[in-house]
């Protein structure tokens, strides 16, 4: 086979064995529809978007982009590990079908239309990557190259988003017939920012405004963008750009993938490449690209994923121990790591105050900041895309696990300054972050199993008998339901420590006393 072919090959076989469909059964009411279709005559089945989706990581992952670090680990049944250098860390061997981050969240991005920053050092294949999704999109590698916008510390809000054409400024009596030269690369579906935190200040609110509403505005004239996949770049995102990039802006980025340095071992593959004078983008099958209508029936497909209760509750639980500061505030809704940080007090002076709880046991004590509602809505988009693209129907508490830490990087800031970082054989999470993300979760399902929540969780039962509504509910019941909510509190708080979990339950607790409080006075009132 030639090096061409070779490059153009994809997959034929299922690339998840696991993932089947569903045997179609017999309806007796089908007998009444019409005449019989025969399998001759009957429509060709339609592609299964998650197969494809898989086909495009495998061709990428295999032919265009070189990346050996399979870091997002699976595991089906007992998998070999090994314990290797003077750190002892561990080298292991998945027993399931394992992925690379660097080639899987830019294609996930892909597939649920959101905003991707990728990091690394120059070199790392970073704008490479991104090319490939614009490419995946459908677009000729041309017209991507020309529509991405290279960061600059020149850069205007004309250059990233458009003129007004020179002879209407001259003649226009009305903002209104000024027309606007539009950037090309507003009306794709893949945008790329190469080298993001070089762009100034100014022109950073400009692109915000398009990241964050899906708009451009110039002159009061307004351009709506198209739903798009963002993937953005930067060598050194800790503050090493030409300039700062704006909270708001970072806000916006879904995840952080970090491009890892090449393997030497494979040096083989470049060979060929530079003796056949191939580019990876430019020789991508079109069996793997896809059209429009593909892309907005994957998205629907992605939302349709379940995620069961079970995994629901330990996001809940997770995402609860970081937000409480005991000591912020006076008033009960206020004891939050917000509350500091818009009092603009000394981070170290509320610490130092903060005392009675285990700061080594409290998950809280060791991030500077809570999670915000975008944070969980990015994790449950993309724990729903990655058990998509593994053919499952439901999310699994693995693949919250895996996506975390690339949805939470930049999110949940670390205080290095914690006792956690302090301990030798912590050392190693001051600076891999993804790693110590993970463990956090671990720790917190740990904890969540240790307390025995999916069998005693007497507020998530109250939250549930709410939830099935108020109609026809007796004052009497109402009653008794406020006076159970009450014993719950009293049972709580009494001799306990105040620690994130219990402190949102509290909070739950208040919520629902509150509405049969309100529904008690209306029956009353009637």
């Amino acid at each position: 086979m030639s090096p061409f072919n070779l490059f153009q090959r994809v997959s034929r076989a299922p690339t998840n064995p696991r993932a089947e469909q569903a045997p179609r059964t017999f309806d007796v009411a089908e007998l009444y529809e019409g005449p019989v279709q025969l399998s001759t005559d009957a429509e060709q089945p339609a592609v299964r978007l998650d197969e494809k989706l898989r086909q495009a990581y495998f061709w990428i992952v295999n032919n265009a982009i070189i990346s050996p670090h399979y870091d997002i680990e699976y595991h089906d049944g007992p998998s070999a590990s090994f314990s290797v250098g003077d750190t002892h860390r561990k080298l292991v061997l998945p027993s399931a079908q394992s992925y690379s981050s660097y080639v899987l969240l830019p294609l996930l991005t892909f597939a649920t239309r959101r905003k991707c920053l990728i990091v690394g050092g120059p070199g790392r294949g970073k704008t490479a990557s991104a090319i490939l999704m614009g490419v995946l999109a459908g677009y000729p590698v041309r017209e991507v190259r020309r529509a991405m916008q290279h960061g600059h510390p020149q850069m205007t809000i004309a250059d990233l988003l458009g003129n007004p054409l020179p002879a209407d400024l001259v003649a226009a009596q009305d903002m209104g017939d000024i027309r606007i030269a539009w950037r090309k690369w507003l009306s794709m579906r893949v945008k790329i920012i190469d080298e993001y935190n070089r762009i100034p200040t100014r022109t950073q609110s400009a692109l915000l405004t398009v990241m964050g509403d899906n708009y451009a505005e110039v002159l009061n004239h307004v351009y709506e963008c198209p739903e798009s996949a963002w993937y953005l770049t930067a060598n050194d995102d800790r503050g090493g750009g030409t300039y700062q990039v704006i909270e708001a802006l970072r806000d916006r980025i879904d995840v952080v993938v970090q491009a890892l340095a090449f393997n030497p071992r494979f040096l083989d593959d470049m060979l060929l490449r530079i003796e056949e004078n191939i580019r990876p983008e430019e020789v991508m099958p079109r069996d793997i690209i896809f059209t429009e209508a593909e892309t907005d029936r994957m998205a629907e497909e992605i939302r349709a994923v379940g995620v069961p209760h079970d995994v629901r509750r330990r996001i809940e639980f997770f995402c609860s121990q970081f937000e409480l500061m005991e000591g912020a505030g006076a008033q009960f809704e206020y004891l939050t790591k917000d509350t500091v940080r818009l009092a603009g007090i000394d981070w170290a002076q509320v610490v130092a105050a903060d005392s009675g709880r285990d700061r080594m046991k409290d998950l809280g004590c060791q991030t500077l900041n809570g999670l915000s509602v975008r944070n969980l809505m990015t994790l449950l988009v993309f724990a729903k895309a990655l058990a998509y693209f593994r053919g499952n129907a439901a999310v699994s508490l693995d693949d919250v696990r895996q996506v975390l830490p690339f949805v939470l990087n930049d999110k949940l800031q670390p205080d290095l300054d914690a006792p956690f970082f302090a301990l030798p054989e912590n050392a190693a999470y001051r600076t891999d972050r993804l790693s110590w993300l993970r463990w956090l979760f671990d720790a917190s399902s740990a904890e969540y199993d240790r307390l025995d929540l999916d069998r005693n969780d007497p507020v998530g039962e109250l939250s549930e008998q709410f939830a099935n509504g108020l109609d026809g509910l007796s004052e009497r019941e109402t009653r008794a339901r406020i006076v159970r909510i009450e014993r719950l509190i009293e049972e709580r708080v009494k001799g306990r420590k105040l620690y994130g979990h219990l402190y949102d339950d509290l909070l739950k607790l208040k919520y629902l006393h509150q509405r049969y409080t309100n529904y008690l006075h209306w029956q009353q009132a009637r």
